[in-house]
């Protein structure tokens, strides 16, 4: 194909794809489904969530003992893995290797790939992390007229010095750190007393970001740069920190998409604003795949930036099974595009335009559920990935093995993907999976529903775990688990 004009051209492109293209990374959670539109689509990840059942999902068979410390570690770690290599050289076409996507990636990892003949689908990883610090992305929102929460970016080593930076805010704020999840990096701070909880790891970032506390609504809106222009998905809602889900206050843990999240006026403003950062992301350099948080102010409506993720993200997986990805593409595939070898025009606006309406978007909710007692055991028992159905009651049982959130057919059928299994180490913050459903999960005020909280039930009744007596085998088992609870795995 000499050039690709339409969304009929991209269909075609990808679907008679034969070099090799790879999403590598713990689990395959965030990009669910994207091998039925792209031919020779595999995915290669550390854990196995369909127990040996999905044929496009590659995961070694051998498991070595290691702590890992961030996701970069364990896409490390399966890139230099000799069955991971066998796998990806029999699949070579002489030196070129295909592609190689990640939720997260280094300089190691780039590394690496470039000895095995993978071309990675991203940014450099440095240009990613420059863009990923929240510090930075404020000053990229204020040159594209993206207005943040009022804050102060400065440098704090004690809490009069947070006072005194921070006098035109008022005295109830909220300090983040450049880099980290909201769980972790996030801190509220009303008096001495909160600030003295937090100091070391505020103290020892050469800047910080400290806003004004507001009443706000966390939001979630993926879109893409492209050579062509941005193109800007649905604004969804964030589900944070319920204590049901996840012992981290702040901490993120589901999201719901539906046509009328937040005003009309509300989401124009979203979508308006992301396309302008995806613009001025571009002029930076970066281009692909990007995900924005926003703050909606629910007292005066205001729209603020909340932070960038400069790749895809836990929201993904509803972003790309939704109506319009499906009546047009999936989002991934316009980043895949950008970074194929292929010269193409396509006409954004009129993409966007047609993603704007509320026609275009069905809806769909996710939950991401974690252990959030401070007990360690072994669990003996999990439920299977697929769909569950809920019944008369709320009582759940296990219907069909799928490996796609699409099978589950109405409100009373849920698609689970299972994440620790028997065998695993069950400790505070381990994920436990993830449950997509048609409809809704919270009500208008922002709080889980009957029928999120009866999903959480049953599905946590499905895991039964055995105790750990000895304390050193506890701290053995936490640090050698999958994420340990200090970071995110998905």
């Amino acid at each position: 194909m000499n050039k690709i004009t339409s969304i009929a051209d991209v269909r075609r492109h990808f679907r008679n794809n034969k070099e090799p293209i790879y999403f590598i990374s713990a689990t395959n959670f965030n990009l669910l489904g994207i091998g039925d539109w792209v031919g020779a689509f595999r995915h290669i990840n550390y854990i196995d969530c369909f127990e040996g059942k999905q044929r496009n999902v590659f995961v070694p068979k051998q498991k070595f003992p290691r702590d890992f410390e961030s996701i970069e570690d364990i896409n490390n770690y399966l890139l230099e893995h000799k069955e991971v290599i066998d796998f990806i050289q029999s699949r070579a076409d002489g030196e070129n290797a295909g592609v190689a996507s990640f939720l997260m990636f280094d300089e190691h990892t780039e590394e690496i790939c470039k000895q095995l003949g993978l071309r990675v689908a991203f940014p450099p990883a440095e240009l990613r992390t420059r863009m990923d610090n929240k510090i930075e992305t404020v000053r990229i929102g204020n040159k594209a007229g993206v207005p943040s929460v009022p804050n102060v970016l400065a440098k704090v080593g004690s809490y009069q010095e947070l006072v005194e930076a921070s006098q035109e805010l008022g005295t109830d704020l909220v300090v983040q750190t450049a880099f980290g999840d909201s769980g972790h990096t996030t801190f509220f701070i009303a008096n001495e007393e909160d600030y003295y909880k937090h100091a070391e790891e505020i103290e020892a970032e050469p800047e910080v970001k400290i806003m004004k506390r507001i009443n706000c609504r966390g939001s979630a809106i993926e879109a893409c740069a492209t050579r062509c222009g941005t193109v800007v998905g649905p604004l969804m809602t964030e589900l944070v920190g319920f204590k049901t889900l996840t012992p981290y206050k702040g901490g993120w843990c589901g999201n719901e998409m539906f046509a009328g999240a937040f005003s009309q006026e509300v989401r124009d403003l979203a979508r308006e604003y992301t396309f302008k950062f995806g613009e001025a992301l571009r002029e930076e350099g970066y281009r692909g795949y990007f995900e924005l948080d926003f703050l909606i102010d629910m007292d005066t409506n205001d729209v603020y930036l909340g932070e960038l993720n400069p790749r895809v993200t836990g929201a993904s997986s509803l972003t790309n099974v939704a109506a319009f990805a499906h009546s047009d593409i999936p989002l991934f595939l316009f980043h895949l595009l950008e970074f194929s070898e292929v010269d193409f025009d396509l006409d954004i606006d009129d993409i966007n335009e047609r993603w704007a309406h509320p026609e275009s978007v069905d809806s769909w909710s996710q939950l991401v559920i974690k252990h959030t007692d401070e007990s360690v055991d072994l669990l003996t028992q999990a439920p299977q990935t697929g769909v569950w159905r809920m019944h008369e009651g709320g009582d759940i049982s296990y219907d069909h093995y799928s490996y796609h959130p699409h099978a589950a057919e109405n409100e009373n059928e849920a698609f689970f993907l299972r994440i620790s299994g028997a065998g695993d180490f069950r400790y505070e913050g381990a994920d436990l999976g993830i449950l997509i459903t048609r409809g809704r999960l919270m009500d208008d005020d922002f709080q889980l529903n009957d029928r999120a909280k009866a999903w959480i039930d049953g599905i946590r009744q499905q895991y039964t775990g055995q105790a750990l007596q000895d304390p050193v085998v506890e701290e053995v088992a936490v640090s050698h688990a999958i994420g340990g609870g200090n970071f995110k795995i998905l």
